[in-house]
């Protein structure tokens, strides 16, 4: 009898390169064997000749439940599966009341293990409701980060931390050491810009973008490193779209700071000049998309190892919440689980990065970052079995197709190279290509191990 449950044979991207003609050995949904050539036998066997193999993504910024009623951790863990995200890590402003305390974080858990078809991993965060004296409750209930915003986006369910609170739930945190997430936005001056634009009636398709000026961004984005380097805590900005966050990242990690960096796939593949004018609100973000000379600054980041990781931001806002003429007036954000995969190594593909980038920035460093790397982020021998497969396939990209909760997308008509043939989760066959295949449920909690703080 096979001592392998699962056999996977093919070309495997790895972090650090390519081993051709590769195979996996699975055993008990772990990573058993690796080894070149002729692979073993197996009670299943997984022949992606001509196709790649990859670790599953972890998607670092998810928003299931943005809109109470509307997609929820198992409805966006079908849109995972489908996009090959094999772990989603969903952000707590949950809709009415994020999650600030013991109990809805427990509630929430129970949600994961009841609805959901791929692994789940969960943010926590702090409010005046529920007292900063909840971070220890929110800790050892498991949460792999926090989140916090210098921006009130939702009265109530995303509000703003002002700088001498921030700076205490910092200090409370940091010897746990989880990272300590912003949303890097400064309140007053985008109000100011935003009036005074709505009182000139300059409200159109291009108006958003004008409204949040980099400054805006930049000057946030410092806030965040500086109560980190005060507090000696894990200070992460979480949707960077300017090249000089990048700068002042790097500023802040060669002074010996813990400073972590994210940008998420739109800033990359989207740029204001083509897709926010021919899509409009579609493409309203927080920040802003932005023109392309920006885009190509943050490539050079991209290629030079120096961002953290790269999200989705996923959100499923309806249609109705994304069609209205004044401009500030449409809810933020997008669908993006499904795409984040395929235009990432597209991406990559047309700036001449090596296939092993996606593995880095998708798959290794988050898992990294949210300190679930004793399981996930690799196929490394004792990881968890979470493997993709991918067919080099090229097409239009086309949301009446998805698995989300809606069908619209702002990468519609986007050309991809590449497309999720087969999602695996734990050995388990999630996503065969086609559909969903496993149950509701079958998708677990996680827990981050502790470990010393990691850059």
């Amino acid at each position: 009898m096979s001592d392998f449950d699962l056999v996977a044979h093919g070309n495997i991207v790895e972090a650090e390169g390519i081993v051709e003609n590769g195979w996996i050995g699975v055993r008990d949904g772990k990573v058993a064997a690796r080894g070149q050539g002729k692979p073993p036998a197996a009670k299943e066997t997984l022949d992606a000749g001509g196709r790649w193999i990859m670790p599953g993504v972890v998607d670092g910024q998810v928003h299931s439940g943005s809109q109470a009623g509307q997609e929820g951790l198992g409805w966006a863990s079908r849109a995972a599966a489908a996009g090959g995200v094999t772990v989603m890590v969903d952000m707590p402003y949950d809709d009415p009341e994020p999650v600030a305390s013991r109990p809805q974080l427990d509630a929430k858990i129970a949600e994961v293990e009841r609805d959901c078809h791929v692994d789940v991993a969960l943010f926590g965060t702090l409010n005046d409701k529920h007292g900063m004296q909840a971070a220890a409750g929110l800790i050892e209930g498991g949460v792999c980060a926090f989140k916090f915003s210098t921006f009130e986006a939702t009265p109530g369910r995303f509000p703003r931390v002002d700088e001498d609170d921030l700076y205490e739930a910092f200090r409370l945190i940091a010897p746990s050491g989880l990272v300590c997430g912003v949303h890097n936005q400064m309140q007053e001056l985008t109000r100011k810009n935003i009036k005074r634009l709505i009182d000139a009636g300059d409200t159109g398709w291009d108006a958003f973008m004008r409204a949040h000026t980099p400054l805006i961004e930049n000057l946030a984005t410092a806030l965040i490193y500086e109560i980190g380097a005060e507090t000696g805590a894990r200070a992460h900005a979480v949707h960077v779209s300017t090249s000089r966050g990048f700068e002042l990242c790097n500023m802040y990690r060669q002074a010996g700071h813990h400073s972590t960096i994210e940008t998420c796939i739109q800033y990359l593949m989207l740029n204001h000049e083509e897709h926010s004018k021919k899509f409009g609100a579609k493409t309203k973000h927080y920040p802003p998309i932005r023109p392309q000379a920006e885009v190509d600054l943050l490539w050079t980041h991209i290629a030079n190892d120096a961002c953290t990781f790269v999200s989705s931001d996923h959100v499923s806002w309806g249609l109705e919440r994304k069609g209205n003429p004044n401009i500030f007036k449409n809810s933020s954000g997008g669908p993006g689980l499904e795409t984040l995969l395929p235009a990432f190594w597209t991406g990559c593909e047309e700036h001449g990065i090596s296939p092993s980038m996606v593995v880095r920035q998708l798959s290794r460093n988050p898992a990294r970052h949210f300190l679930l790397d004793d399981r996930k982020g690799s196929l490394d021998v004792g990881a968890d079995a979470d493997i993709i497969v991918l067919s080099p396939e090229t097409y239009l990209f086309d949301p009446s197709r998805s698995l989300s909760a809606v069908q619209w997308s702002s990468f519609e008509g986007r050309r991809f190279t590449v497309k999720v043939a087969a999602t695996y989760c734990r050995g388990q066959l999630v996503f065969d290509g086609n559909g969903i295949v496993n149950q509701a449920g079958d998708g677990r909690f996680l827990r981050p191990h502790r470990g010393p703080l990691t850059a």
